[in-house]
């Protein structure tokens, strides 16, 4: 396992006033998640579209499996939010 590959908690603490910030903040999460998912379906468009060169293709590549685990993460951190009371 490389280090990249650990898995570690990451405990974060935001106060909140109630129901109302909670809804908030899952929405501004989703958006977030929404402009991370049209990202990434652009760049695996022209990816998978042949745009650009062989380098440029490399580094579309990279970028969209970036954008995956950004959105991954952004997940993660709706679905804590739903297990809190």
């Amino acid at each position: 396992m490389s280090a990249s590959d650990e898995v570690e908690l990451l405990r974060l603490e935001i106060h909140v006033r109630g129901a109302e910030d909670r809804s908030l903040l899952r929405g501004a999460l989703l958006a977030a998640r929404a402009t991370e998912l049209s990202e990434l379906q652009r760049r695996a468009g022209r990816l998978s579209f042949g745009y650009g060169s062989e380098t440029a293709r490399e580094s579309m590549d990279a970028e969209t499996r970036r954008l995956r685990r950004r959105i991954e993460l952004l997940d993660a951190l709706v679905d804590a939010l739903g297990q809190t009371s």
